[in-house]
């Protein structure tokens, strides 16, 4: 099989051409001379047989066999260089790579990845912020925190939070309406609302025996989004009380109704794969994040 593939300097110098429709293109991204491409090419070419290029007075285009072929080796270099990458981190023993969902990232873990650090200098911790799935199998990824109902496909999850949700807004905002003394005195307000969640203001008006008023209001795809626009007084949110406790502890925002809480169907889970519970790697993370939620949970006991 060896002596059937061409050698890779010359898929190369093929895919770069062929991607950017120019040798001399191709050249200086490669840091080749025009000469040199060319001769890689014709080698290429030589070696399969069969041209890939038809060459004009100014400019080049693929043959048939030429375009199939381009679609064959992006393909595969694409794989390869995937491929090399997750051995690469695999054996990568001091950096910790934590996938985390916009909001929790922005809103909770974020300001206290620095005592993870701290606790664990040997490890070099990355944070990748993304609501996406995360495919455990490509061993990119060491630990995930997902929101969601705790079912994650080949992945082993730990629920370590729940939350509820109940009106906040900013101090500035309620000031302005002259004061709530009840939920009734909500229609007298902008809602903002989150897309996506279950636990909707429809929901929370019938938790509290109030016909919904369905009030016009904005609506954010993420809850750290909806929260951003409680605090610069566009409405009143339903802040879902993980992502806003530093908020109210702050006094950016104020709790309305704070008896007045929906709880919410899904939670915050610890994702990593299958068997790597006792990964010194997960296990770190694992104890970091129980000791943060174990304090977190302390001083927000009312929520």
């Amino acid at each position: 099989m060896p002596d059937q593939l061409p050698p890779l300097q010359t898929l190369r110098a093929f895919e770069a051409t062929g991607r950017r429709m120019s040798m001399t293109l191709a050249a200086e991204e490669l840091h080749l001379t025009h000469g040199a491409v060319s001769r890689q090419i014709k080698a290429l070419e030589n070696h399969l047989g069969v041209p890939l290029f038809r060459r004009m007075t100014r400019r080049i285009e693929l043959t048939d066999a030429g375009i199939s072929f381009f679609g064959a080796v992006t393909r595969l270099l694409s794989e390869l260089a995937r491929e090399a990458e997750d051995v690469r981190r695999r054996n990568d023993t001091t950096r910790l790579v934590v996938s985390s969902g916009v909001s929790f990232a922005s809103k909770w873990l974020t300001p206290r990845l620095h005592r993870l650090m701290a606790r664990y200098p040997d490890y070099d911790v990355h944070l990748e912020v993304t609501d996406a799935q995360v495919d455990f199998s490509t061993g990119h990824v060491d630990v995930a925190l997902r929101y969601g109902t705790g079912n994650y496909l080949v992945a082993t999850a730990e629920r370590i939070m729940n939350e509820t949700v109940s009106p906040v807004c900013a101090p500035d905002y309620l000031s302005h309406i002259g004061g709530l003394r009840s939920p009734s005195d909500l229609v007298r307000c902008q809602l903002i609302h989150e897309i996506g969640m279950t636990t909707t203001w429809e929901r929370w008006f019938a938790m509290v025996d109030l016909p919904y008023p369905k009030m016009r209001g904005p609506g954010f795809s993420h809850g750290s989004m909806s929260i951003e626009a409680a605090i610069r007084g566009e409405g009143v949110a339903l802040g879902r009380s993980v992502l806003v406790a530093e908020d109210l502890a702050q006094g950016r925002l104020v709790a309305l109704f704070p008896h007045a809480k929906l709880e919410v169907e899904w939670g915050y889970d610890l994702v990593y794969r299958i068997g790597n519970q006792d990964h010194p790697k997960v296990r770190a993370f694992r104890n970091w994040m129980a000791d943060e939620v174990r304090e977190f949970t302390g001083a927000n006991v009312t929520e």
